[in-house]
């Protein structure tokens, strides 16, 4: 029988990520919620977690050591997870009530707010998946659970072959955003999967089995 995949959820103190260690552990991981350098860089996926603002988040990530090891692991091909703002931060910048904050920077393009009726978007809605998408593969008619006002609303990273085009997932509140991206081995969602009842632990054993 082989080990079920191990996967890290990195604890730089981002709000309440044990509802994520309890859904990964339901879709089938091996799970450590860990700050550790050398856990996070060496277990088979990494889910990075996010709450609250983006200019906190990044900090936050920082100081922790986490923009590094992000880095490194997509370096190696190694698979990383990012929730909320956690796939907030992987753009390049992010706009929050008049504050420009740098973001990691793997994908181009910035996190605004929403032009939407009612803020923040909270509550469950629906997604179209994206072409050849893992993540959504078997649920792609399901809905999941957002809690934000801000998010990505345009995709602009030209992939030339021989790579493979990103998978990208796009929702509607006001107007259109980016719900979720497969691009390589960095995958994110800019809803809770852990939030999501059974397609939100349908889409992470998705990822975990991807590992």
């Amino acid at each position: 029988m082989s080990r079920a995949p191990r996967v890290a959820v990195f604890d730089y103190e981002s709000g309440n990520v044990h509802s994520a260690v309890k859904a990964l552990a339901a879709a089938g991981a091996d799970v450590e919620l860990t700050g550790d350098r050398s856990a996070a860089l060496e277990a088979d996926g990494l889910l990075v977690p996010g709450v609250g603002a983006f200019a906190a988040v990044r900090e936050a990530l920082h100081a922790r050591g986490g923009d590094e090891i992000i880095e490194r692991r997509l370096a190696g091909g190694r698979p990383v997870l990012g929730i909320c703002v956690g796939m907030q931060v992987m753009f390049e910048r992010g706009v929050e009530r008049g504050q420009n904050t740098e973001g990691l920077g793997e994908w181009p393009g910035s996190v605004t707010e929403l032009d939407a009726p009612v803020l923040p978007h909270m509550g469950w809605n629906t997604v179209q998946a994206g072409e050849g998408s893992v993540l959504f593969r078997g649920i792609e008619q399901e809905r999941f659970y957002f809690v934000h006002s801000y998010a990505a609303k345009t995709w602009e990273l030209d992939v030339v072959a021989p790579f493979p085009r990103p998978a990208v997932t796009w929702a509607t509140h006001g107007e259109r955003f980016l719900a979720a991206v497969e691009n390589g081995p960095l995958s994110a969602t800019q809803f809770h999967p852990e939030k999501s009842g059974d397609a939100g632990i349908r889409l992470l054993r998705n990822w975990v089995e991807s590992l």
